[in-house]
């Protein structure tokens, strides 16, 4: 393979391979035969048994060849296991005989082998990460730093871990040589480039998941849980009812991750001394996931449930798809508040931002920050953002942020020579660029109110980071899931008689721990009343839920 090292290659013994024939069909094939074409979705798994096959991906200089397999060596990256959008051409470099291992039978293997498996996830998770880490650009974003449609396009395709570049028009000239090598007009940027096989303008959320495969889950689909949200409590909850025999459908309104997503690193969290970003958790988890054979789809949006006639539930998607289940696992999170400030809307995606992730970071490099919040997360944010940002204004209403805030994070904002604490204030107003064209304008400053002395002060903040408060997405819910009075889902204990006689409940047991005022309804994570907003604890409440679902299934089955 061009490309060398154990992690990212692994060449199969004849009886190990002797063993995968099981799960496949051998194919003869001849030099220069297309196997993959870039753009497939649910790919085979090839396993190069004679001959030679080869790996071109699309790049600013026209296809290359990035690899290739020799006899007992396998081709492709996660794509294989995820099933969405294949982003390299594979091809026959010398006839041979290969192994297809098709999609649903590679799954199967995953599930009935555990040395198959991890040679596989190991193998095909360490390729995709190199592919980030090189500059290939198979897939080009080219469009303003600003821009909507730009932030959208890059925040999607990282929250699935698929490796771009981008490009500014306005001060990068490669993205004039790309535009001219591909015959695309500047009146079409934003655009994006998949490959050669595909050229999508200003495109949506929707068109960029079905261009890059990432929701194939087709209207009627059943399975024994449906697990609504897809951050830490999500997929633990996937991951346990996934290896325990469960058959798993996942969907996520947004994408892998949830509000733990957009930290920049996580320090507390058990077993990983060194600390780790919230989207490489999300992306290993999701990963096992799927290892496990869990279906997930994002973005996709739950808009209602109810019961069906054969007691089973179904969950009803904005777009118009059913899904049916026996159990369904809230895990839909809290998401950061939005200030009631003017114009805060105009600048979202322009100044205005709800997480620190590499992405913006890149953005805001030398620049002016404000981070608005007191919790972990929020510092978090402000120590990450101050590695490249010039100055990084921590604003917060309380007098003291030890009061919400971990001692650690703490000191070391105290510490940092361009972190500037902004207690008892708060944002009193936007502003934007002066005379901006239509459509342009952009954050270029902010003034905060300091409460206590009623001070103000204006800084030249172009960017804003809001970590604030934590609003619950349960408005989709009927009105049998009982809430508090700040819409935070009850479960267990925390269901008074008069919730379950108001839900309808009747049931001869009472609701298990994390199970809602509607029978095998569960609620996990940040959803539920009284968590402990924390991603350990979501981890656990996810895991543990499994249980009391198995046992609930019992009472159906």
């Amino acid at each position: 393979m061009a490309v060398t090292g154990t992690d990212i290659n692994y060449t199969f013994s004849d009886s190990e391979l002797e063993k995968l024939k099981h799960f496949g069909d051998i194919q003869r094939h001849n030099k220069g035969e297309v196997l993959i074409p870039e753009g497939s979705n649910q790919v085979d798994c090839l396993i190069t048994l004679t001959g030679q096959v080869d790996i071109h991906i699309a790049t600013t200089e026209g296809s290359v060849r990035v690899g290739w397999m020799e006899p007992g060596q396998f081709a492709g990256d996660i794509t294989v296991l995820t099933g969405h959008t294949s982003l390299a051409e594979t091809t026959m470099g010398e006839t041979g005989d290969v192994l297809h291992i098709t999609h649903e039978s590679f799954k199967r293997l995953l599930a009935e082998n555990v040395d198959f498996s991890d040679i596989f996830v190991r193998t095909l998770t360490a390729r995709r990460a190199f592919a980030r880490q090189s500059d290939f650009g198979t897939i080009i974003v080219i469009g303003a730093a600003q821009d909507r449609t730009v932030f959208a396009a890059r925040d999607l395709l990282a929250k699935h871990g698929v490796p771009h570049t981008w490009l500014d028009p306005e001060s990068d000239e490669l993205a004039s040589k790309v535009l001219a090598t591909r015959d695309i007009p500047r009146e079409q940027i934003p655009v994006v480039l998949r490959g050669n096989s595909r050229v999508l303008s200003k495109p949506t959320v929707s068109e960029l998941s079905e261009a890059f495969g990432l929701d194939l889950l087709p209207d009627g689909s059943s399975a024994d849980v449906v697990i609504v949200g897809a951050g830490p409590a999500g997929l633990a909850a996937s991951v346990y009812a996934a290896s325990e025999g469960l058959s798993v459908v996942t969907i996520d309104a947004d994408g892998p991750g949830g509000q733990a997503g957009t930290s920049s690193k996580i320090e507390n969290y058990l077993g990983f001394p060194q600390g780790l970003s919230g989207r490489e958790l999300s992306e290993r988890a999701s990963v096992q996931a799927q290892k496990f054979g869990v279906r997930i789809a994002t973005p996709a949006r739950a808009k209602s449930v109810y019961k069906l006639p054969n007691d089973y539930y179904c969950l009803e998607l904005e777009d118009g798809r059913k899904l049916s289940s026996k159990a369904i696992v809230v895990a839909t999170g809290a998401q950061y508040r939005r200030l009631p400030l003017n114009n805060l809307e105009k600048f979202e995606g322009r100044g205005i931002y709800y997480g620190a992730t590499p992405m913006e970071a890149q953005l805001c490099g030398g620049a002016e920050v404000a981070v608005i919040g007191a919790g972990n997360s929020a510092g978090q944010g402000a120590m990450y953002l101050s590695k490249t940002a010039k100055q990084v204004h921590v604003v917060f209403r309380r007098d003291n942020i030890r009061e919400t805030m971990s001692e650690y994070l703490v000191k070391r904002l105290e510490e940092s020579p361009n972190v500037t604490l902004h207690p008892s204030s708060a944002i009193a107003e936007l502003h934007g660029l002066e005379d901006a064209a239509p459509g342009e304008d952009r954050l270029a400053s902010v003034t905060f109110e300091n409460s206590a002395t009623g001070q103000l002060l204006r800084c030249p903040v172009a960017f804003v980071f809001l970590f604030v408060g934590a609003a619950p997405f349960t408005q989709w819910l009927p009105e049998q899931v009982r809430c508090d009075d700040k819409g935070f889902i009850k479960t267990g204990a925390d269901l008074e008689s008069i919730d379950l006689v108001r839900a309808g409940w009747q049931l001869e047991r009472l609701p298990s721990r994390y199970e809602t005022s509607m029978p095998r309804v569960y609620a996990v994570g940040d959803v539920r009343t009284g968590s402990v907003k924390r991603v350990a604890s979501a981890v656990g409440e996810g895991s543990v839920v499994v249980s009391d679902i198995h046992r609930a299934l019992a009472e159906v089955n």
